[in-house]
């Protein structure tokens, strides 16, 4: 009877476990197993006219046993960043599971690079979203992850998978190659007090050229934690994105010249104020040729600067910049201004590159390289800064600004009240205070009591922090004997040929690199 009763017991066990799986499927979420490509294109083009989730799966070969796995897919917006594709496997047979995102959006005009200082526990939370052609960068610990598969996590995430990957072939290492174990023995060690909360700062650096990649902001961080810089693509970048021109034996070829009544070329040629210039340039959003135009303006009681302008009749891209010139000050130059009514925000407002932007009052700050160089007011400026916010945070078609479903309530509070002080600060409705800290001192604010001092401006030189010396490049700048060593450099050895000095220099380059 004993077996008996064990082959009853059994049976009743597997008919319990086949009604707890059929429970758990009823559970799943709405999904389209397999139906025609008509049927399935127009009810995912219906759920996201309504705005809701649609999970669609996909059966797909499993490429460690050759059995048909599934494939989910599943279309969402993340907060502070777009749209995205998350994408998920599972094979019934060897049990494997994977999952990647994928950028739903297009290329950005422009590469990203974010920087984030963390200095507490709760910083580690902070949402990462890695494209498969992003860069990560954890700099205490000299740890890169080269551009691969893209990743949805935060920044404890990313660390604890970058220390499990190393430590779980550390027994092969310590046999093979003992100093090589010991190295990395030390990073697991740094790794692991970093996680604990043991040692702070951490550094971690996203450098993506599709602009595809982000790390979560907040509107309490202080200056200098988070920072966000757009870069211009290089041609070699672009080939790598698929962005490089197709069109074969195309070759427009675009002289600088002067617009308007009398155009000429610009070769001998000085740049006078208030006269349009164009050159020819390359497009960063489809690779090819266009114009830029350039135009000097004189600020009153300041100096001169660049006005230029882009656009690519190709593909539609527009840009525009400031750019500063003159030699390097001695010192670094701090402007406070305090605005109080209406007609402080009208006031002309110069913000160069290198030039960090806040408002204490309304717990903002704009690291320098973030905007470019900008010439508009102070109310055009706070426009701009709440725009480009608000889209990273709220989709831009957000009619509701809901952030997407998964941005929790106490963020998004906490953002509601940081645009809704931002929006009366743009209407005047509350005082508050502009800094703006230019190590260049290539920063204006236009002093509405001239030639006499303005009262709310307060204007102050200071040394400039080595930090800022070794970004701008000042520590390589040598202006004195620079002559002796250009001449040194020309004398040739003997038994050697120009081409030949080049090389060696260029050997001599890649070895000290």
């Amino acid at each position: 009877m004993g077996p008996a009763v064990d082959e009853g017991e059994k049976k009743a066990e597997v008919a319990s476990v086949g009604m707890e799986a059929l429970k758990l499927d009823d559970q799943k979420p709405t999904a389209i197993e397999n139906p025609p490509a008509q049927a399935r294109n127009e009810e995912f083009e219906e759920a996201i006219e309504k705005d809701e989730r649609f999970v669609e799966e996909i059966e797909s070969l499993c490429m460690n046993c050759h059995e048909n796995g599934t494939t989910r897919l599943l279309l969402t917006k993340i907060p502070f960043f777009r749209e995205v594709v998350l994408m998920s496997f599972y094979c019934p047979f060897c049990y494997l599971q994977n999952s990647e995102i994928q950028p739903a959006g297009v290329i950005q005009e422009r590469g990203s690079r974010f920087v984030f200082q963390l200095t507490c526990m709760e910083d580690f939370s902070r949402q990462i979203v890695k494209s498969d052609t992003c860069t990560a960068r954890f700099e205490e610990l000299d740890i890169e992850i080269v551009p691969g598969r893209g990743r949805l996590t935060n920044v404890e995430g990313l660390l604890s998978t970058i220390l499990s990957d190393l430590e779980a072939e550390q027994d092969s290492r310590k046999t093979a190659s003992p100093e090589l174990w010991t190295k990395i023995e030390t990073l697991l060690t740094e790794g692991k007090k970093m996680l604990e909360g043991s040692k702070f700062p951490v550094t971690i650096a996203l450098d993506d050229t599709a602009g595809n990649s982000s790390i979560e902001p907040s509107p309490h961080d202080k200056p200098g934690k988070w920072s966000k810089i757009e870069y211009k693509r290089s041609p070699k970048q672009n080939a790598a994105l698929g962005l490089a021109p197709t069109d074969e034996g195309v070759s427009v070829q675009m002289k600088p010249q002067i617009t308007g009544e009398n155009e000429e070329s610009l070769e001998d040629v000085d740049i006078v104020p208030d006269e349009v210039y164009s050159f020819p340039g390359v497009c960063s959003g489809c690779t090819k040729p266009c114009a830029t135009k350039m135009k000097k303006v004189d600020i009153p009681h300041f100096k001169e600067v660049i006005i230029m302008s882009t656009v690519c009749d190709y593909c539609g891209y527009r840009s525009n910049e400031v750019k500063t010139g003159g030699e390097v000050p001695t010192l670094g130059r701090r402007i406070t201004l305090k605005c109080k009514d209406e007609e402080d925000l009208k006031r002309d407002i110069l913000k160069s590159e290198s030039c960090a932007f806040s408002c204490p009052e309304l717990e903002l700050t704009i690291q320098p390289g973030t905007m470019g160089g900008r010439f508009t007011t102070v109310e055009g400026l706070l426009t701009q800064v709440r725009d480009d916010l608000r889209s990273q945070i709220f989709d831009i078609d957000d009619t509701e600004q809901s952030g997407g479903d998964s941005l929790p309530a106490t963020k998004k509070a906490m953002w509601d009240q940081f645009f809704g002080n931002l929006d009366k600060a743009i209407q005047g409705e509350i005082p508050f205070t502009v800094v703006m800290e230019d190590p260049l001192a290539s920063s204006y604010v236009q002093n509405l009591c001239t030639p006499d001092p303005d009262p709310q401006i307060t204007i102050e030189d200071y040394e400039r922090t080595d930090d800022e010396k070794e970004h701008l490049g000042l520590n390589d700048i040598k202006v004195e004997g620079y002559e002796d060593d250009a001449g040194s450099k020309n004398d040739k050895v003997p038994g050697e040929t120009p081409a030949l000095e080049g090389n060696k220099e260029n050997l001599t380059g890649d070895v000290a690199a």
